[in-house]
């Protein structure tokens, strides 16, 4: 039920929300609405926000926006995101977790550019009004906040074949996170020059907060120039939904970089994958739930492997890709740079009749091999019942160094981002 949150603050004719009648919510005062400089005590304040959107809201980049809990945009309801603007998510976890929820029917708009992108981070980064990142945090602090969800009515395979599903990452009986649908063309907004860091709030046991989730996201939707940096869980994530996405760039994520659900069948090209010694996957992909199927592609993507030898209690698998539960779609022009021995490209989990029907496929894929290792080494069948392993001298390339590659992203195009500044790779 919509009583689990607090009302929003109310911001002089901006935005409002709404809340059941037997909410106990605190009144919290209005900003100053003066604009200001950022170095002027008399400068706007920052806004604490709450609950559900229900009307077209503006958040500007004269102060900074403060998630406290979930954040609903309602149905009907849009929400605008200037240039430059900066949204930091409160500590807590479980129920508590702070997060940004665009609701099926409601719409972000949230357009930044290479000079001003729009960020995303947690209340302990001291990053100000003006600045493009702080001082205090970098690529090892994760799961400070939860992350950004948005949802749609773009068709989706789910169990049973049932109409809609709760989105992973929030609490059941919420009242809102269902998504799903038959409109292929659903229209959630605008997502463009975005960074997204520090998130990945644990909800439960194994239900953590992706950076960027989509659910049922459907291609009316424009999505493209999005980084995610440093979060717990997966850093991208794509339940469903018929979404094109573009110039995506990840590094630092716990679990996997890109992560596709639910008979996904968009095109997400020109990506970069920079996996640390936390991270599990760059790419996990997984079939169809229900009897609804359908296909995606990737293309145009680089992975930068961790090879390091650093052992602690979070220490990931590091593997380039694994594809299961029936997993159907395309893979083009992918290049794999280093990694340790174990970094394999696996089939497993009944992937392999597709496999084996032209229904999963790749070309065109170049490789840096780990040390010591062959191509058999790393392109696996764990089902051992395909030509998957012979297969790949046929579609993979094996490189001597970064130097010679062909093929993989563009990262002119990824200059404005963090973690082209602060990763080492670029």
């Amino acid at each position: 039920m919509k009583k689990l949150f607090l009302s929003a603050a109310v911001i002089a004719s901006m935005f409002m929300v709404s809340c059941s009648s037997d909410d106990d919510a605190p009144i919290v005062d209005p900003p100053n609405e003066e604009p200001g400089d950022p170095d002027d005590p008399e400068a706007p304040e920052d806004v604490v926000v709450s609950g559900f959107i229900t009307e077209d809201t503006t958040w500007t980049n004269d102060r900074i926006w403060i998630l406290d809990g979930k954040v609903v945009v309602d149905e009907g309801a849009t929400l605008t995101i200037d240039p430059g603007t900066i949204i930091k998510g409160e500590e807590g976890t479980q129920t508590l977790a702070s997060a940004l929820v665009i609701d099926t029917g409601a719409k972000l708009n949230a357009v930044g550019s290479p000079e001003e992108p729009i960020i995303f981070t947690s209340i302990l980064d001291n990053i100000e009004v003006g600045q493009t990142k702080g001082t205090n945090l970098d690529v090892n602090d994760r799961s400070l906040w939860g992350g950004v969800i948005v949802l749609g009515l773009a068709p989706s395979s789910f169990r049973g074949d049932v109409d809609q599903v709760l989105i992973e990452g929030l609490p059941e009986n919420s009242g809102y996170g269902l998504y799903g649908g038959d409109d292929p063309n659903d229209d959630s907004g605008h997502l463009e020059y975005i960074s997204i860091r520090h998130g990945g709030a644990e909800i439960g046991e194994g239900n953590e907060i992706n950076g960027l989730t989509l659910g049922g996201v459907g291609n009316g939707t424009i999505i493209r120039n999005i980084e995610v940096v440093a979060n717990l869980d997966d850093a991208i994530e794509w339940f469903g939904g018929t979404v094109d996405s573009s110039n995506l760039i990840v590094w630092g994520h716990g679990d996997d970089g890109l992560d596709l659900d639910q008979a996904y069948s968009g095109t997400i090209s020109n990506a970069v994958i920079i996996q640390t010694n936390v991270s599990d996957h760059a790419f996990e992909i997984d079939g169809p739930e229900g009897s609804y199927q359908d296909s995606y592609t990737i293309e145009n993507v680089t992975v930068f492997n961790d090879n390091s030898s650093e052992e602690n209690d979070n220490t990931g698998g590091r593997e380039f890709a694994q594809f299961r539960d029936g997993a159907r779609g395309s893979m083009t022009n992918i290049l794999m740079l280093d990694g340790l021995p174990t970094a394999t490209f696996n089939i497993r989990d009944d992937s392999e009749a597709n496999y084996t029907d032209g229904l999963l496929t790749f070309e065109g894929l170049e490789i840096v091999l780990p040390d010591g290792t062959t191509l058999e080494d790393i392109f696996t069948d764990g089902t051992g019942s395909t030509t998957f392993t012979e297969d790949a001298a046929e579609f993979v390339t094996v490189l001597p160094a970064p130097a010679d590659a062909t093929i993989g992203a563009d990262l002119s195009v990824f200059a404005w981002s963090y973690t082209a500044q602060e990763s080492g790779k670029f």
